[in-house]
């Protein structure tokens, strides 16, 4: 679907009772491409949570949403500015946005405060608004490829802190983003990461930094960080990295959550219904290419335990 990134594939039910064969071929197009894109499916949470076991563990949601569908599948994650609301009173997600450090301060690999973040996602729509909402992805191995080469000889031995508010500047004083801190800060993960990830599974390196949540490079002087990670972060948002998808209902799109970070566009009215459920796979601790495996600062690892 675009020069670097991205496949849109075509005569799969993703509700049905898949081969073993399907599910290969879907891992190895997931793993050339990076994300894929289907239409027209018609899952519903029980196929979806199915669907994502065919191809790994799947972990619980990150954080509480209370309702009678979600309930009952614990591995679901509903992004709604309406269901946040409906459980926190208000929707605290565009509360995030405007705190942001920078204008591409959205773009994130999902989960990377966390020691183990997840290896893949699937993501469907149920409700998609007529105009706005889209998602972008890039891929981090591209934008890896595509540093001069003693560019990349240096960042292949630097590591970086990643925390969830590290692309954010939160105000202490201010009422709501005190209340955001200390619910999201019951368990803070905090997490050191390689610069640069090896792939477990094609040994492909990828950038593994993302303006949301990389703070800082260890070793480096604060300057010498934002130097180094704004150069990093204008990389992998280099536009011939990226694809874009406009949702429709149905739609459903899976990507390697190892080798990719993505951004949803913030185009869409105050009010507008975009309804989208997400599974994600447990995954391993990142490894550099010097052998350094990601270590925890805190919290717990990121898995199939209740989220807070």
């Amino acid at each position: 679907m675009a020069g670097y990134i991205g496949a849109e594939v075509m005569g799969c039910d993703l509700s049905g009772s898949l081969t073993d064969g399907v599910v290969a071929g879907i891992r190895k197009a997931m793993l050339t491409y990076k994300v894929l894109f289907f239409r027209g499916q018609t899952l519903d949470h029980a196929q979806h949570v199915t669907l994502g076991q065919r191809f790994g563990e799947l972990t619980r949601r990150s954080r509480t949403q209370s309702n009678a569908a979600l309930n009952a599948h614990p591995e679901i994650l509903t992004i709604s500015p309406q269901i946040d609301e409906e459980r926190y009173g208000r929707d605290y997600e565009a509360h995030y946005r405007t705190r942001w450090a920078t204008t591409i301060t959205g773009w994130h690999s999902d989960m990377t405060h966390a020691v183990n973040p997840p290896a893949a996602s699937i993501l469907r729509a149920e409700v998609a608004p007529s105009v706005g909402g889209d998602t972008q992805w890039t891929n981090l191995v591209a934008a890896y490829e595509g540093l001069s080469e003693p560019l990349r000889t240096f960042v292949d031995s630097l590591r970086a802190e990643h925390s969830f508010f590290a692309g954010y500047r939160m105000v202490d004083h201010d009422p709501v983003d005190r209340e955001i801190i200390d619910m999201i800060e019951g368990d803070p993960m905090v997490a050191i990461h390689p610069v640069v990830r090896v792939h477990p599974e094609t040994g492909e390196r990828a950038l593994f930094v993302n303006p949301s949540r990389t703070g800082r490079v260890l070793g480096l002087s604060p300057a010498e960080s934002r130097h180094i990670l704004d150069l990093l972060f204008a990389q992998i948002t280099r536009p011939e990295f990226t694809v874009r998808f406009r949702w429709e209902e149905g739609s459903v799109a899976m990507w390697d959550n190892r080798s990719t970070a993505h951004i949803a566009a913030t185009d869409l009215n105050p009010g507008t219904r975009r309804t989208l459920h997400r599974v994600t796979l447990v995954g391993d601790r990142p490894i550099g290419p010097d052998g350094f495996v990601s270590e925890l600062v805190s919290g717990t690892p990121f898995g199939t335990e209740p989220g807070a």
